[in-house]
């Protein structure tokens, strides 16, 4: 007589649940949407650094989270603080 597992159609759903990939998940939402910030200020390193990388790149909206409005001004905010040696152009080896 072959065993029969009762867990076994349960157990396959829940995997097919949590299966990630592409598409799946909630999308981010806008940090300065969130706290209802109007403009990119490039004198807030602080909030800056959030989206730059350790090597000192521009991080994308998709890592982000922010929309596109607020990603152009923070990729223009980012470029006036490097031209005033705010933020380095590169990160540290």
């Amino acid at each position: 007589m072959a065993k029969q597992r009762a867990s076994t159609p349960s157990r396959r759903s829940r995997r097919r649940d949590k299966r990630g990939g592409p598409g799946s998940g909630r999308r981010k939402s806008c940090p300065y949407c969130k706290d209802k910030i109007e403009q990119a200020d490039y004198k807030d390193i602080a909030m800056l650094r959030k989206f730059v990388s350790d090597r000192g790149k521009i991080r994308s909206r998709r890592i982000t989270g922010a929309c596109r409005r607020h990603q152009s001004q923070l990729a223009r905010a980012v470029k006036r603080a490097r031209e005033l040696a705010l933020l380095p152009y590169v990160g540290d080896r």
